[in-house]
């Protein structure tokens, strides 16, 4: 008896523990975030005809882009957190396809790719959602956000209702929409609306592709009010029926407005994106807009009582191969930064502008006062990381997936690698043998740069307007080789469907195409840098050739801190530490350094790989402060 009385009492405790998470969760989900009320969750956000309403009651967006693919899950509390001082009562954020499927049968919606956790942290910190899951998002990203195995069907035609692209669009919105349903408003979670893609009004190709977009979502349980987001003069081709227009500026002009009272007369206004700046391109400037000028747009857009997303609130970081290209006027790639001078920094740190729109948000908070602003982290230099080892790239080749043989060139999303999804990012190195020198022609079908060597010593370089060099007489047969890097894929425009990576057509000698290519992809994976620790790795030669991997090691102690890595004395490359790749550098600039949170760092020791194309010094510095490059102002 004694023994059933105490599993009794053990199990009113549990049911009593149970029924307060269960308790704690209705509140959390079923009590507003915003402004202390209870909400009814019967009606969501709608549009009368001058203003939003949520749950019936009158509610201006204040929205900022913070996405959760650019920033360390260890910091996603940390930026919303700082989002929600600066008096922003809803985050949007991009879903991007191509992270979340790299390869047709692989999905990966865990740690830093957790799209479920974060939404919830938002709503825990009581904040709302507008989620924008694309297909495709545009955002800087390679392709758009799009996979590049979409681009191995040679008749593939992207944002249309061409068969190829709806049915993989269908496959990855089985994956993704069930698990934001349950988070939507209605259901109790944060989710106030969603982005039907991005700015198809510019580029629009098909006139059935917006209403297979919202059929897509809506088939699937998105209940939430739609959106679509636009340049003034796409408002009209990127609409569809039963979604809510909406804009895309640097600053409301008169015509804007004209035009989208044109299209959608009697409905409240919103901005979706204003741009707090914008990303830069390697061997230009980093751009930058003045406080006062963004500021006083902002100022004009809510006066008019319309709502409002900045964009980017905090941009973050493009890690990896993840950032994309301009593709007008010309071909131009994007650095990893994604600091868009934005009002909170890439490092999580505030800006003038953060402060200047606190002050003016904090006049449209009348609800609930701004929470204080969260303490900044502390950031650290640590001691320059000495690269004693060398393994040349050649020596490397035998830890990538088994080489490719064919007679013509293929490009790198046809090569037979990761399970035949082809390679997405990073290098590929064709070689094949040539009896004798002559004028080397690409006929532009180099994408995007290319390194070139004779029985593997450097003779020069392809890039797009480079387009023939000279290959210096030898005798007998010699090894061609050309190392050609995917620098990224243009992120808008008309031209997606074009691409393709690597080597995509015939290089001529003497008139005469190429053939009979061995081809390695490098797609510089973390399991392909794991691998290289069972490399023959040597001591660095005085005068070491390139290209080349080197290593050295960096000493944290204690909890580890943010931190900058440079690279003074380096050409261009990649870098990666623990196995993570932090993105490119470029002596070019604008960016010198590399951002660094302290959560991809160990307690003691770090290992860091650098792979250095042509030239580097001795050492990595590891520095407290940022550098971005000359500006250049937005006018």
């Amino acid at each position: 008896m004694v023994v059933l009385r105490i599993r009794n009492s053990h199990k009113r405790k549990y049911a009593f523990i149970c029924l307060s998470i269960f308790g704690f969760i209705m509140y959390r989900y079923l009590g507003t975030p915003v402004g202390g009320r209870r909400l009814s969750r019967k009606l969501g956000l709608h549009a009368n005809n001058s203003q939003f309403t949520l749950a019936g009651e009158p509610f201006r967006i204040l929205g900022g882009s913070v996405h959760y693919f650019r920033v360390p899950s260890a910091y996603w509390r940390d930026r919303l957190m700082k989002a929600k001082a600066c008096g922003i009562n809803t985050i949007t954020t991009y879903v991007p396809w191509s992270l979340h499927q790299p390869e047709r049968d692989v999905f990966n919606f865990q740690t830093q790719l957790d799209l479920e956790s974060y939404i919830s942290l938002v709503a825990e910190l009581g904040l709302w959602v507008i989620l924008r899951p694309g297909p495709y998002i545009s955002a800087e990203l390679d392709l758009g956000g799009l996979p590049s195995w979409l681009l191995q069907d040679e008749n593939m035609r992207l944002r249309t209702t061409y068969p190829g692209f709806t049915d993989a669009v269908n496959v990855f919105f089985d994956k993704l929409i069930p698990k934001i349903v349950p988070l939507q408003f209605k259901k109790g979670g944060p989710i106030i609306a969603v982005q039907l893609d991005d700015s198809y009004g510019s580029y629009a190709k098909d006139n059935r592709y917006m209403a297979f977009i919202k059929e897509a979502l809506t088939s699937r349980g998105v209940s939430e009010m739609l959106l679509t987001s636009d340049l003034s003069n796409g408002l009209k081709a990127g609409g569809v029926n039963g979604a809510i227009r909406t804009m895309k500026l640097w600053k409301l002009r008169t015509k804007d407005m004209q035009e989208l009272n044109s299209v959608q007369p009697n409905s409240p206004a919103m901005v979706t994106d204003i741009w707090s700046g914008m990303a830069d391109a390697w061997g230009d400037l980093h751009h930058v807009l003045a406080p006062e000028d963004m500021v006083s747009a902002v100022r004009e857009i809510l006066r008019r009582g319309m709502s409002i997303n900045l964009y980017m609130f905090h941009g973050g970081t493009s890690f990896g191969f993840m950032s994309g290209a301009l593709g007008i006027p010309s071909y131009k790639a994007i650095v990893p930064s994604y600091d868009y001078d934005a009002p909170l920094s890439e490092a999580g740190e505030y800006t003038p502008k953060y402060h200047l729109l606190r002050d003016l948000f904090s006049r449209y908070n009348s609800d609930e006062s701004v929470p204080d602003m969260p303490a900044l982290r502390y950031r650290e230099p640590y001691e320059p990381a000495i690269m004693y080892n060398h393994l040349s790239l050649w020596d490397a080749l035998s830890f990538t997936e088994e080489p490719f043989k064919s007679a013509t060139p293929v490009n790198m999303e046809n090569l037979p690698v990761n399970n035949k999804n082809g390679q997405s990012q990073g290098y590929t190195l064709y070689e094949t043998t040539i009896t004798s020198g002559g004028l080397l022609k690409s006929g532009d079908n180099v994408r995007d740069r290319a390194l070139v060597f004779v029985d593997r010593r450097y003779i020069g370089f392809f890039k797009r307007n480079t387009l023939e060099m000279a290959v210096p007489d030898g005798e007998g047969k010699r090894t061609l080789s050309l190392l050609v890097e995917n620098c990224g894929r243009v992120h808008r425009g008309k031209d997606l469907d074009k691409q393709r990576k690597g080597l995509v057509g015939d290089v001529l000698l003497n008139g005469t195409p190429l053939r009979d290519f061995t081809i390695y992809s490098l797609d510089m994976k973390p399991s392909f840098i794991d691998s290289l620790y069972r490399a023959p790795w040597k001591a660095r030669p005085e005068v070491p050739l390139y290209p080349a991997f080197l290593m050295g090691a960096l000493f944290a102690y204690g909890y580890p801190s943010d931190t900058f890595v440079k690279l003074p004395g380096w050409g261009r490359g990649v870098v990666f530490i623990n196995g993570l790749n932090l993105g490119r550098y470029w002596s070019s600039g604008p960016q010198q350094a590399l951002y660094l949170p302290g959560p991809f760092l160990n307690s003691g020791m770090n290992q860091i790989i650098a792979f250095e194309e042509q030239e580097a010094d001795y050492k990595i510095q590891l520095e407290d402060t940022h550098d971005l490059g000359m500006t250049a102002d937005i006018k």
